[in-house]
């Protein structure tokens, strides 16, 4: 697979940013300790950090400079994790059991809070100040699509242009100063930071489709977490907006989505599911996130042809396919 083979060949400095993200949490008090680290030895896929590091081969590449904007990212994410565990009740996250199930919501948000203050700490290594007006900027929506999530919960009177604005703050942001960051990090020229803000938002648009898509048509152990995740919280995703405006199924998808909000969600979504995946709006859904991918590719149209290029290409192409 290709993605394992740009893994393999970041090996050492993936594996040197993980180190830093480890060191970076690192605190004296035993339980601060212990919940910042339970996530980030759950693992993940650290795709921002891969994004900065391949983006800043378009500058001056130097890890241990880079790793100032690496680790404050992946942090960020993972800050926005354990809080999103809180609001949505989840109990498992990539097969293991969340900050707040396995020790409580008051827990978790202070737990959220610390790291999200690491992430600042990190970042202040550099001194370059668009840096932090960027991540200062992006932080501000960050939290604003979060409450839109919320505002939104189980209402199903939405436009796809609040959905597509909701997953923009939500999380194509963050991975889209990722690439911008990396850039500016290594002093890239202006044009190439921009090209690359616009490769990382619609690959970010089209990872959080994918998501989207693969909560309604995954396994529970492909997922790390029960199928049907999104409706049971009250999220109202793209697949189910597309079936939502077909009138042959609105009006029973509406009782199956009053049925599952009256009961806070705790309940069999079996029915829901089977809705879903009985027409075409999960491949109505995949075929916007297609478009998503083939305008991240445009985007590096005009950068240098290296290594870094065709990876980023590659990754964007395993993001549209993803299964998992």
């Amino acid at each position: 697979m290709k993605l394992m083979d740009i893994y393999a060949r970041m090996k050492k400095d993936i594996a040197y940013v993980e180190r830093e993200l480890e060191g970076s949490v690192y605190t004296e008090h035993a339980m601060l300790k212990e919940t910042s680290l339970h996530l980030l030895k759950a693992g993940g896929k650290r795709i921002r950090p891969v994004f900065v590091l391949l983006s800043s081969q378009f500058g001056r590449y130097d890890v241990q400079r880079i790793k100032h904007i690496a680790v404050p990212l992946e942090l960020i994410h993972m800050a926005t994790l354990v809080h999103d565990d809180v609001i949505d009740d989840a109990d498992t996250r990539r097969g293991q059991l969340t900050v707040r199930s396995k020790w409580d919501n008051r827990i978790a948000m202070y737990t959220g809070d610390y790291i999200f203050a690491k992430a600042l700490t990190v970042a202040t290594e550099l001194s370059n100040p668009r840096i932090h007006q960027i991540l200062s900027s992006a932080i501000v929506e960050l939290t604003i699509g979060e409450i839109e999530q919320i505002r939104y919960f189980f209402r199903t009177d939405q436009t796809l242009r609040h959905y597509l604005l909701r997953i923009k703050r939500k999380t194509a942001l963050l991975i889209a100063i990722s690439c911008q960051l990396g850039a500016v990090a290594s002093e890239a020229d202006e044009d190439v930071s921009e090209k690359l803000y616009q490769f990382g938002y619609n690959v970010g648009m089209a990872f959080q489709i994918r998501d989207d898509i693969l909560d309604l048509t995954g396994t529970e152990k492909e997922l790390g977490k029960p199928p049907g995740s999104d409706i049971r919280q009250g999220n109202i995703t793209l697949p189910v907006l597309y079936a939502l405006a077909d009138p042959s199924i609105r009006g029973e998808l509406l009782a199956e989505i009053e049925r599952i909000r009256l009961v806070d969600g705790q309940t069999d979504v079996t029915p829901f599911l089977r809705m879903i995946r009985s027409g075409t709006y999960v491949q109505q859904a995949d075929q916007l996130s297609s478009r998503y991918i083939d305008r991240a590719i445009e985007a590096l149209s005009g950068l240098p042809s290296n290594r870094a290029k065709r990876d980023l290409v590659d990754i964007a192409h395993f993001i549209g396919d993803r299964s998992y």
